[in-house]
């Protein structure tokens, strides 16, 4: 079981990933803001699945690989964060692509079909677990698997809260969302400054061991 200092950070870690906007915002935007609160909620259901199995794949074989050999910690530690940084960086130089309310929309189920699917191969997950969720496992202790997917169902419990939110508020707040510039800072700026941030975290952190 992780101690609360360790779950604290990694909550930390996570809350900083889910304010950037990636794919998984974006759909809930799309979904939400053309379709509506239902669609959006359904939307966010299937994005919550997708995070529960890439969580349970990290919990299930991550730990051991990376207790077996601090090199291959090295290599995703440091392959992930030049992705996150340069992935930010090509965020900066480039406007985003415009939502579009008048796209026809999908039923609640089929929302909740493409969540899944969106967030099962969400790559800044992927990188969030290859990358930012090692730093927290202690993986030569004996519980590293039950350390795991603790702070793998943390991770899912907030992005639900996260990603619940976006949806409620977008679907609210649709006529608005599609006005003036705040939308497209949120999705540039600021998703390409926080993803630096993460590379950067990622980068100067070293393998956790035990005291």
């Amino acid at each position: 079981m992780p101690d609360w200092s360790t779950l604290l950070a990694f909550s930390a870690a996570t809350i900083a990933l889910l304010l950037i906007p990636g794919p998984a915002v974006f759909y809930i935007l799309q979904r939400s803001i053309a379709d509506g609160r239902e669609v959006g909620l359904a939307s966010v259901a299937g994005l919550e699945v997708g995070d529960l199995i890439q969580a349970s794949a990290a919990a299930g074989g991550l730990s051991a690989v990376l207790a077996a050999s601090s090199t291959a910690f090295t290599v995703v530690k440091w392959v992930g964060a030049g992705y996150l940084i340069v992935t930010g960086i090509l965020t900066l130089s480039r406007a985003p692509a415009q939502i579009d309310p008048d796209k026809p929309g999908v039923s609640i189920k089929a929302a909740f079909r493409q969540g899944v699917l969106v967030n099962a191969l969400n790559p800044k997950t992927a990188l969030f677990f290859l990358s930012i969720f090692p730093q927290f496992v202690r993986a030569d202790e004996p519980n590293a698997g039950v350390q795991s997917l603790v702070l793998g169902m943390v991770f899912v419990l907030l992005a639900t809260v996260f990603n619940g939110s976006y949806s409620l508020m977008a679907s609210s707040m649709r006529h608005l969302l599609l006005r003036g510039r705040t939308l497209t800072i949120m999705r540039r700026w600021v998703s390409g400054g926080m993803f630096i941030g993460l590379g950067v975290m990622a980068a100067a952190t070293g393998h956790r061991t035990t005291s």
